[in-house]
């Protein structure tokens, strides 16, 4: 298995760090995996809300379709792609792989198809997945990873679903096992590298910005308590911090 780090998306907040999409692009064997998409080449139906807030870069060479090919690889080897949760900034480049497998939790899957509050409707951009995927859904149940429940995906060797709501209704993580080490894509679980530090700190407009966006904000506070516990044998990651990114690229 071999294991790359992609930023599929840079986004400028305002007065935030740089944030970023860090996707997976994992070779196993013939088959790739995509863990989340970033933003899809020539994205163009994000809502404003949304685009005032996150700031965009949307650099069609930084679309997950582009970098696959940069590797020198073929996007159409992409089988399976395993989803954190269905915000635009995640799930974006599904269609640019029609073709694809996308694994993710049931909650959230129902939570953008069938959405039972305001803050739902307005969250999910149903046009990203109008090619009607071939979705593969989890629910809560599975086996104990490093004291998380932990769901093995189906035919897919090595990864699990780590359900983590409160950012969105079904929010996970993606445990990634690559014969050498544990990783944890996981998500938006939190934003910043010094949430799961000692002490925990992150920038003011952050932790006002996931607040703000969580269905669950003491259920997203209880899961990033656990994260800090993992053992250091598991690295983890979140999605959007630039820092850590560059520390798995390096």
């Amino acid at each position: 298995m071999k294991v790359h780090h992609l930023n599929c998306g840079t986004m400028l907040p305002p007065a935030s760090p740089r944030m970023v999409a860090h996707c997976l692009l994992i070779e196993t064997g013939g088959d790739l995996v995509l863990v989340d998409t970033g933003f899809a080449v020539g994205e163009d139906r994000l809502a404003r809300g949304f685009t005032r807030m996150v700031r965009p870069t949307l650099d069609p060479a930084e679309a997950a379709l582009n970098r696959i090919r940069e590797l020198g690889l073929d996007p159409g080897d992409v089988r399976h792609i395993v989803l954190t949760h269905l915000d635009p900034d995640h799930a974006g480049g599904l269609r640019d792989f029609p073709r694809a497998r996308v694994h993710l939790h049931a909650a959230e899957l129902a939570a953008a198809v069938h959405p039972v509050t305001a803050g739902e409707r307005r969250r999910y951009l149903p046009a990203q997945w109008a090619h009607h995927p071939d979705w593969m859904t989890y629910d809560d149940a599975g086996e104990e990873l490093f004291g998380l429940r932990a769901r093995p995906l189906e035919g897919v060797d090595g990864l699990a679903l780590v359900p983590l709501a409160g950012h969105t209704r079904g929010h996970s993580g993606v445990a990634v096992d690559t014969g050498a080490g544990w990783l944890l894509h996981a998500g938006d679980a939190y934003y910043f590298h010094g949430e799961i530090g000692t002490p925990p700190r992150c920038p003011l407009m952050l932790r006002a910005a996931q607040r703000a966006v969580a269905v669950d904000h003491a259920q997203r506070l209880a899961n990033l308590a656990r994260l800090r516990e993992l053992p250091s044998r598991v690295e983890v990651f979140s999605a959007h911090d630039a820092l850590e990114l560059a520390r798995h690229q390096s």
